[in-house]
């Protein structure tokens, strides 16, 4: 039976610059970027070498500990250069894109196919990087079985896309991918939707439908994994992004990998806000510059949303994950005696120390400055405000820092990722790096324990 969610711990942080429901397709970029960092803990074995030509869905490089997990291009062409850090490590695969795309034929797939049948499938193909676990919120292990599954179909983060909008008409791919994945799991496959939106999911056969209201994080995978079947020590449940349902259920009906994607091109800096239909990898500057952004101007390029994005140089890629690209204002301008004086254009949870809450739907135009330094945490009772999860914020993030992991086990450190610390970290007054904190804890625990 499906249990319908309402939030009422949270903040929806309303900014200026939504993207408008209309859809253009990006020009096309004649370099993709595949980053192994984006897979978090993964040891890549390279297979494609510079000067090596690929095609769309064959094999880049592999997972050193699990070598049946392939990880494969978005597009054909050629492999340009193997960009590396330090002790050589592989940070990035630059591929110059054919003109006309050639994709590799991995077979349709047989709806009737047993899970094990699917395992491999999907590993084989490299869309098996689509499916992450928690704990530790990394791509799933194989040879684990999940207690269940879920997915966010709604997202509640500032200038988010619109996902019963970018999803329409894709209910065919949709409902092969659930079948497929349902096979994956002896328990259910849970799926969040709008209290009232028009979401592709509701139709579907063989998935758990959850209606959620309230502020953000209602739209987070961990709240409704908290809210419906938190995960406890020695369980494991697997969470997949609603969009690359869609490249998983096309690989299946068609053999092809499309690593295509709709996102959203949204911020205040941007004079257009609006959708782009693109491909993972591709280069940033193909959406920004020709569409509303001044090159000279002094912004910051998020691959992601405000919250949990990563920031991208204007020759960056987008990352793999990610389906919107936010361009806002660069905070490095800092207000004299800005402590001291009544606030009317910025976000608060405190009624004293803002007039926000006298105009509740107002959009602010903010920028990336987080108006103090780090200092020493202070004890203020804000998180539990914003933090829905039953879960103690604080004393979590606090048993990370020392690394006690008998403390971080009791505190429910199996069932979070550091998304859902993301408003904490937006509204802590000692400026503290909150989402850093959780994924160094979860590293350890991975290490220690998993």
């Amino acid at each position: 039976m499906s249990k319908d969610i309402r939030i009422k711990k949270g903040l929806d942080i309303k900014l200026v610059g939504e993207a408008e429901k209309t859809t253009e397709n990006a020009i096309r970029s004649n370099f993709y970027s595949v980053r192994p960092e984006d897979f978090h803990s993964i040891i890549p074995k390279l297979v494609a070498k510079e000067g090596t030509r690929v095609k769309a869905g064959e094999t880049l490089f592999y997972n050193k500990d699990y070598e049946d997990m392939k990880f494969v291009s978005p597009v054909s062409g050629e492999v340009t250069e193997i960009q590396r850090g330090p002790r050589r490590r592989i940070d990035a695969i630059k591929i110059t894109a054919d003109k006309e795309q050639d994709f590799l034929d991995h077979g349709t797939f047989d709806a009737s196919a047993s899970g094990e049948k699917v395992k491999e499938h999907l590993l084989a193909s490299g869309c098996w990087p689509f499916i992450k676990q928690r704990p530790y919120d990394i791509i799933a292990n194989p040879e684990n079985s999940p207690k269940a599954i879920f997915i966010s179909g709604y997202a509640s983060a500032p200038l988010a896309a619109d996902l019963d909008y970018t999803l329409q008409g894709k209910e065919k791919e949709l409902q092969t991918a659930v079948n497929a994945l349902a096979k994956l799991t002896e328990g259910d496959l849970h799926i969040s939707v709008g209290q009232n939106g028009n979401s592709p999911f509701s139709g579907l056969d063989n998935i758990k439908i959850h209606k959620v209201s309230g502020p953000h994080p209602s739209g987070n995978v961990g709240t409704l994994i908290n809210k419906i079947d938190p995960v406890n020590k020695g369980e494991v449940v697997w969470t997949v992004n609603a969009q690359d349902l869609v490249i998983i259920g096309e690989l299946l009906l068609t053999g092809k990998f499309n690593a295509e994607r709709i996102i959203a091109f949204a911020g205040s800096s941007v004079k257009k806000p609006r959708y782009f239909k693109t491909k993972i990898g591709a280069e940033v500057a193909t959406m920004i510059y020709d569409n509303g952004v001044e090159k000279d101007g002094n912004d910051r390029i998020i691959s992601g949303n405000v919250l949990t994005g990563k920031q991208v140089a204007p020759d960056g890629h987008l990352d793999y994950y990610n389906n919107v690209i936010t361009v806002i204002p660069e905070g490095d301008d800092y207000e004299f005696f800005g402590w001291n004086k009544p606030v009317f254009d910025k976000i608060s949870t405190s009624r004293a120390f803002t007039f926000s809450w006298l105009n509740p739907k107002k959009k602010y135009d903010l920028n990336t400055n987080t108006n103090g330094e780090h200092r020493a945490f202070v004890v203020t009772g804000n998180y539990e405000e914003v933090f829905p999860l039953d879960i103690y914020p604080m004393q979590i993030l606090k048993a990370c820092m020392y690394k006690d992991l008998d403390e971080m086990e009791a505190l429910g450190m199996y069932e979070v990722a550091p998304e859902d610390f993301a408003l904490t970290e937006f509204i802590c007054v000692s400026k503290q790096p909150h989402q850093k904190i959780i994924r160094e804890g979860l590293d350890l625990m991975l290490k220690e324990i998993g």
